[in-house]
C-alpha cells in the first residue's frame, strides 16, 4: 500500500483505520512530500514507513513505489476509505488468469449525503465506463512487473494518474467490487458544480499538451 501525503493528518488516520487488521496488506508506505502537520507521526503511529519525497503527488507515488516490496502495489489517496469488505473485492480480482496483466481500481464514492453527492458519483462511473479514465481517487492495483514495464508514474505534480491509466489502456483496466469513499470536503469547498467543471477544464489543457506543472497552478 503506497498513499502519498501532504499536511493530511486528518484524513490519513481514516484511511490508515479503514485499513487496520487487513491480511491484505503487508506493508503500508506513506510517501510525504513536506508536510508541517502530524502526518508522519499519524503514519509512525500505524507502523507505516515513511518516505520522504519532493512534493508532488506523481514524484511521491514513484519514490513510494521504489522501495515497496510485494510483487503488488496498491496506491491510494489519503482522503480516501476502503469499505469494508474490499478485501474480496481484491481476492476476486486476483483470482483471475491473467490478472498480473491487468490493473484494478475501486467505485468512487463520497462521504457526503447530499444528491449532488450521488450525482458527481454516476458521473464518475460513466467517465471510467465509456472514456476508461479511473482517477488517483479510486485507487490504483496492479502487479510490480506491469508497473515497471509501463515505467511507473511519472514525476509531475498533477495528472499522474490519467498519465498511468492511458498507458494501461481500456483493455487492461478492471473495476474492483468495492468502493474507495473520498472526502467531500474539497467539493463542499469547491462546488459540487464548479470543481468537477474545473478539472474537467485541467484535463483538457492536459490532453491539448499543456504541461502539468502550469495546469497544477490551476488546479491549486
Amino acid at each position: 500500500m503506497i498513499i502519498p501525503t501532504l499536511d493530511a493528518a486528518r484524513e490519513l488516520a481514516g484511511c490508515l483505520d479503514a485499513l487496520a487488521g487487513a491480511r491484505a496488506v503487508r506493508e503500508i508506505i506513506v510517501a510525504d512530500g513536506g508536510s508541517r502537520d502530524a502526518t508522519v507521526a499519524v503514519a509512525a503511529e500505524a507502523g507505516a514507513r515513511v518516505v520522504r519525497a519532493p512534493r508532488g503527488r506523481g514524484t511521491q507515488l514513484a519514490a513510494g513505489a521504489a522501495v515497496a516490496r510485494g510483487e503488488w502495489l496498491l496506491f491510494l489517496h489519503a482522503d480516501c476509505r476502503l469499505e469494508p469488505g474490499w478485501q474480496d473485492g481484491v481476492r476476486a480480482f486476483l483470482a483471475v488468469e491473467d490478472a498480473a496483466a491487468r490493473a484494478g481500481y475501486f467505485i468512487f464514492a463520497l462521504d457526503e449525503p447530499l444528491p449532488a453527492a450521488r450525482r458527481l458519483e454516476r458521473a464518475v462511473a460513466w467517465r471510467c465506463r465509456v472514456l476508461a479514465l479511473p482517477y488517483g481517487d479510486q485507487g490504483l492495483l496492479i502487479s510490480r512487473s506491469l508497473y515497471d514495464g509501463l515505467g511507473g508514474f511519472a514525476p509531475v505534480p498533477l495528472m499522474e494518474d490519467v498519465g498511468i491509466v492511458r498507458r494501461l489502456g481500456r483493455r487492461r483496466l478492471v473495476p474492483i467490487a468495492a468502493r474507495a469513499v473520498s472526502s467531500a470536503r474539497r467539493y463542499r469547498e469547491g462546488g459540487f458544480v464548479r470543481r468537477p467543471l474545473r478539472n474537467l477544464f485541467c484535463l483538457s489543457l492536459y490532453f491539448a499538451g499543456v504541461p502539468p506543472h502550469r495546469i497544477a497552478r490551476l488546479y491549486g
